[in-house]
Formats: C-alpha cells, sequence, structure tokens
C-alpha cells in the first residue's frame, strides 16, 4: 500500500508540472507525454537493461504491448479531456471509475469476496475523491467540449482499469523492474505514433527541460517502478484506491505553492480517501480478498 500511495504521490506532483508545461510553455499533451516516457524508458534501461531482461521478454511480449498502450493512452486521453473542460469533471471519471471497474471484474472472476467493508471503505475512497477534486469555479463548456471530454475521460478510466488488472500479472511474471522498463518502452513507442500529426520536438529551453527530466525521471520511472512493486502484491481493488493519493496531492501542492486554499469539504475529502485506503490496508493485511 506504501507503495502504490507512493506512486499516486509522484502522479500528483506531476500534475502540476504537466499544466506547467502545456500552460506556460504550450506544450502539447502528447508531447508530454512522450517525452516522459522516453525520458522514463532510458533511467529504467540503464539499471534494468542486461541480457537477462531481454531473454525473458519475448515471453511476455503481447501482455507488454497491450498494457503499456493502455498505459500510454489513459494518460493521453485524461490530459485531452482536461483540455477540453478543465480539471474536475476528468480527473474525478478517470480516477474514480477505475476502482469501480476493477473491484466488479475482481469480484465476477473469484478474486475479491464483495462484502459490506469493501463497499464501506470503497466508497469512502471515491466520495473523499470527489470532494477533493470537484471546485465549482463557474467554468462553462460548450456541449461538443463536454460530450468530447466525458467520453474521453471514460476511455481513460477504462484503459487505466485494465492497466492495472493486468500490471499485476507482468510484474509478477518479470519483477517489478523489468516490467516497468519493458512497460514504459511499449508506452513512449506508443506515443512516438503521434508525430504522425503533431511535432515531438526536444524543447530549447533549460528551465523546460529540466521539468521533462524530472516527469521522466520520477513520475515515470521511479512511480511506475513503486506502482509495479504495490501492483504485484495488492488485490486490484486496494491498487487503484491506493493511487487516489494523486488527485489529493496535486490540491494539497497547489494550496502550498499556488495560494489556492482548500475548502472545508476538500479537507473532509481528504480525511474520508484516507479513511477509505487506510481501510483496505488493513483488509489487505488481514487477507479478506481472494486472489
Amino acid at each position: 500500500m506504501a507503495a502504490a500511495c507512493g506512486a499516486g504521490f509522484l502522479w500528483g506532483t506531476g500534475a502540476l508540472v504537466v499544466n506547467l508545461l502545456i500552460a506556460r510553455f504550450g506544450m502539447s499533451a502528447e508531447n508530454v507525454s512522450f517525452w516522459r516516457f522516453v525520458v522514463g524508458a532510458l533511467a529504467l534501461l540503464a539499471v534494468f537493461g542486461r541480457p537477462a531482461f531481454f531473454r525473458r521478454v519475448p515471453a511476455h511480449a503481447p501482455l507488454l504491448a497491450m498494457a503499456g498502450a493502455c498505459m500510454a493512452l489513459y494518460v493521453l486521453f485524461w490530459f485531452l479531456a482536461i483540455a477540453r473542460i478543465g480539471a474536475a469533471v476528468p480527473t474525478l471519471i478517470a480516477l474514480c471509475l477505475p476502482p469501480v471497474l476493477v473491484t466488479l471484474w475482481s469480484v465476477a472472476r473469484g478474486r475479491e469476496r464483495l462484502d459490506t467493508p469493501l463497499v464501506g471503505w470503497l466508497a469512502a475512497a471515491l466520495a473523499g475523491t470527489a470532494l477533493v477534486v470537484m471546485r465549482h469555479d463557474g467554468a462553462a463548456a460548450e456541449a461538443r467540449a463536454l460530450w468530447e471530454g466525458v467520453a474521453l475521460s471514460v476511455g481513460s478510466a477504462l484503459l487505466y482499469a485494465v492497466f492495472t488488472l493486468v500490471s499485476g500479472r507482468l510484474s509478477q511474471a518479470l519483477g517489478a523492474g523489468p516490467a516497468t522498463t519493458g512497460l514504459t518502452i511499449v508506452a513512449a513507442a506508443v506515443m512516438g505514433l503521434a508525430a504522425l500529426y503533431t511535432p515531438l520536438g526536444w524543447p530549447e529551453q533549460l528551465p523546460l527541460e529540466a521539468w521533462l527530466l524530472y516527469l521522466g525521471l520520477v513520475t515515470a520511472a521511479l512511480a511506475l517502478l513503486a506502482f509495479s512493486w504495490g501492483a504485484a502484491r495488492l488485490s486490484p481493488t486496494a491498487l487503484t484506491v491506493a493511487t487516489l493519493v494523486e488527485p489529493l496531492t496535486a490540491v494539497l501542492l497547489a494550496a502550498l505553492l499556488l495560494g489556492q486554499a482548500l475548502v472545508p469539504l476538500q479537507w473532509l475529502g481528504a480525511l474520508l480517501m484516507l479513511a477509505g485506503i487506510a481501510g483496505l490496508g488493513r483488509r489487505e493485511k488481514g487477507g479478506a480478498h481472494a486472489g
């Protein structure tokens, strides 16, 4: 749980950096995602790219290709949704829908027992997330942009759910480091296809390069490594709920660094979210899940 929450925390710091790169430097979501994965893949290859890695990967190539593509596209869809209708609704859909989908799938597959504690902790975490991310700023989107944004957000949630369900199997089969390396290489290759319709040039400003290096090394390589390590040890439900720390981190950093004060309902949401994560952590420790 600590590893999965750590991944969510690092992704939350990355959310502010991505907003900075897009709003201040005018980078596209595709460009940010591409260089994030490229830098992360190079760093992971430097650590885990031993001969044994290249010998083991072919046996798991189809699963790695599917999961890596899902990883790349769920991030891209989320960024594109934010560009259309702002951050609140896409974040709410893209982060709150996957735990529900993953839980239903796990219950149907017999990997999770649907009982009152599970429903209660899941509801607390999701309600807390909703309170944290929903800021009523009065911004309105055109009807077409709204539907496009919601559709992209739902697509992001579905892809993240699939990625979560598959990543645990890969981490158990290959180990967290090799699995993360393979996934990040695939994600970089998938995002490279964006060059077919938009430029993917490396920025020339040093501060901008530094932010991209941070995204690649910390929010891609390190965060995905922590996520994979947790994925090999947690049920899919606990894994997706633990990463809900991401929006909480982004909101708290915005309050600390940008002066965006939290309202009382957001503090209540933070407490509910943390209570849900802690409750699911105790459930995992007690072995209440079937898989």
